[in-house]
């Protein structure tokens, strides 16, 4: 029997929650979001920038604050052209259209992995940079003399979210779903009410912009207020860090996803838009000044509704909601960077295990990863929002640009191909041209004051990413030579050239784990045959397939893999009979590759008393940390769990030389 749960795993699953039933047909419908539940999990990422995008191209303007208005109008043109654009992009990757994807398809695997590298780190950065900007929000109302409490709440609810999603994405955004609203309601009364209040005096705000404007040309001129305007503007590139996310987040959107995606784009472009271009507007308008420690939004409520009763109670509502929905928005790393994280596994630029799912159908590895990068940027730069902002919109116009300029080749080589391809080209190429001035622009401004901490990890992310590449394909010619070294066995679609024999329980068996048929599990398979001449009477083949994130696409992905796994096996029981010897297979599914094949050889121990177990393990000449962390320990680990239940497990060693090890 199973060893019964130690006081650890009843408090781990306390936290986390029960594993998912695979067997449930409507798993993945109940794990998928609907359009709006879409917009509170992945497109609360960009409405909550506006709570630190305008603020930061505000206070650029300095004096010229008469720009704000031409500066709103510009801001919410470039929301909704970047959203128009990532539309389009949904509608030709309707698995998931995210800068990783994207680049590698449509510009090959090198463009994709810095496209991919730029997103992970940007992702550390959407987690650090909204709960950083979420405790200024808190501390803006909250006295003073608490303001050495705000960097262990923020480290707190970085915490706090690294379990919630560990538990499940649609959990966590229910969760937070109630915040979403609140943001919405307090921030139209804001922008609505800072309008209509001013709307008396708006016919005088223009004209006293307007004669700021021609004052700023006779003192600057075009080029001095230009560089004022296109300075502000780009270090306001905060303001569209989060329209990505949406267009990467479609695996976990409801059927049919391209609607679903679509619309939650609209969702999140409209909202966006409307509140950054209405809250800068608002600072015009209301004349608002920085003060020292609070926010531009802070000083605006309380200008706005200080004076009018429960104005304070407002004040502080308003501003715990927009602290509340950066806590929301911190979401969009948790779910967008794992998927990343594992999309870049599955095609081997970082190790494995970072593509598998827990019992929860979590990336749990990228998530904790994500969370622990996250505290350590929170903990490098104080939690000030200013430098992570600065770190952040660099990654973001990386993959930006990237994208467009991937969509815009790919309308000029489909041009005679589709009748749209002029308004999808113009529409491109303007996107792109946008994207990367914001970061050419932000880079220069912006490199000796943080940005280029972000540029060097980066770097130093996508030259790791091309060294477990260059290590997997090592290995992977490694066994292509073991399989090559085999000559003349039967190939997996080939007929056995006898019925099977009969298994007999009461014989000496020898239960071998496989995985994928290959030079691996062949090699293993001869050599506990030649170590052990005449003793087994019995062979059966154990694999468990194993639902990782490259597998868990749909309701139909389990019965796909079953039928793969059912195929495999039935590969190696050919062999078997080929060589005259009794075989039959055994298989489970699951997440958690040593949990379910630890069940799955007790079983079949009760089944067959006299089994001894066998795995297949890669040993290197020269093992190192780094041969550890790229190459799972799953036989060892199985067998100290199959040991503890006093059965016997082999790992039957496949030699990798130097020549490999130096590689």
């Amino acid at each position: 029997m199973p060893s019964r749960p130690t006081a650890a795993h009843r408090l781990r699953r306390a936290i986390f929650g029960p594993p998912r039933d695979l067997a449930d047909h409507r798993l993945f419908h109940r794990l998928s979001l609907i359009p709006f539940l879409a917009w509170v999990g992945l497109g609360a990422d960009g409405l909550s920038s506006s709570s630190y995008g305008p603020d930061e191209a505000f206070r650029a303007l300095g004096r010229h604050t008469y720009l704000a208005l031409a500066l709103s109008v510009l801001m919410a043109s470039t929301v909704l052209l970047i959203s128009a654009a990532y539309r389009r992009i949904i509608e030709e990757f309707p698995s998931g259209g995210g800068g990783y994807v994207v680049a590698t398809k449509l510009l090959g695997e090198r463009a994709g992995v810095i496209s991919g590298s730029a997103l992970l780190v940007d992702y550390v950065l959407t987690i650090t940079t909204s709960l950083a900007a979420a405790g200024d929000a808190l501390f803006s109302f909250l006295p003073p003399a608490w303001a050495g409490a705000r960097l262990p709440t923020e480290i707190g609810l970085t915490l706090l979210l690294t379990a919630m999603n560990i538990r499940g994405v649609r959990e966590s955004v229910l969760a937070l779903l109630p915040v979403f609203i609140l943001f919405l309601v307090t921030h139209l009364l804001v922008i609505g009410g800072g309008v209509l209040g001013h709307l008396p005096q708006l016919s005088t705000t223009l004209h006293q912009a307007g004669q700021g404007y021609r004052e700023g040309l006779s003192t600057l001129g075009v080029t001095g207020l230009l560089l004022i305007f296109v300075r502000a503007y780009s270090l306001g590139g905060g303001t569209y860090t989060g329209i990505e996310a949406v267009s990467n987040g479609l695996p976990i959107m409801r059927e049919p996803r391209v609607r679903t995606g679509k619309r939650t784009m609209v969702y999140m472009a409209a909202s966006l838009a409307f509140t950054a271009s209405g809250l800068l507007l608002c600072y015009l308008l209301w004349q608002v000044t920085p003060v020292e420690g609070r926010t531009m939004n802070a000083v605006l409520v309380e200008r706005l509704a200080g004076g009018l009763p429960g104005g304070n109670a407002f004040l502080v509502l308003t501003l715990l909601s927009e602290a509340t929905l950066l806590i929301v928005a911190a979401q969009a790393g948790f779910l967008d960077g794992p998927r990343v994280l594992a999309n870049m596994a599955v095609d081997s630029w970082v190790p494995h295990r970072f593509a598998a799912l827990s019992e929860r159908l979590t990336t749990q590895n990228g998530i904790v990863l994500m969370g622990g990068a996250a505290l350590a940027a929170l903990l490098y730069t104080g939690g000030q929002v200013s430098h992570l902002v600065v770190m952040y919109s660099i990654n973001v116009f990386v993959t930006f640009s990237l994208s467009m300029f991937a969509m815009l080749r790919f309308w000029i080589r489909h041009r005679r191909e589709r009748r749209e391809w002029r308004t999808r080209l113009a529409l491109f190429a303007a996107a792109f041209l946008l994207c990367a001035t914001i970061l050419a622009i932000t880079v220069f401004e912006k490199f000796a004051e943080g940005g280029w901490v972000t540029m060097v990890v980066t770097a130093l992310l996508i030259a790791a990413c091309f060294a477990v590449r260059r290590h997997y394909r090592a290995a992977r010619a490694t066994v292509d030579a073991l399989y090559r070294e085999l000559g003349e066995l039967p190939e997996a679609s080939g007929a056995p050239a006898a019925a099977p024999r009969p298994v007999d329980p009461s014989r000496p068996t020898a239960a071998i784990l496989v995985n994928g048929f290959g030079g691996v599990g062949i090699h293993t398979v001869l050599n506990v045959l030649r170590s052990f001449p005449g003793h087994f009477g019995n062979v059966v083949f154990l694999s468990v397939a194993v639902i990782d994130s490259g597998e868990f696409k749909g309701a139909d992905a389990l019965a796909e893999l079953t039928a793969r796994t059912t195929a495999m096996l039935a590969s190696y029981q050919a062999l078997a009979t080929r060589l005259g010897i009794a075989a039959t297979t055994r298989m489970a599914v699951g997440t958690e590759v040593v949990t379910e094949a630890e069940g799955l050889c007790l079983a079949v121990a009760r089944e067959f008393p006299r089994t001894t177990f066998f795995a297949g393990k890669l040993i290197f000449a020269r093992e190192t940390l780094w041969h550890r962390l790229l190459h799972n320990e799953t036989p060892l680990a199985i067998q100290q769990r199959l040991q503890w239940a006093g059965r016997t497990m082999v790992t039957v060693p496949i030699r990798v030389g130097d020549s490999y090890a130096r590689r």
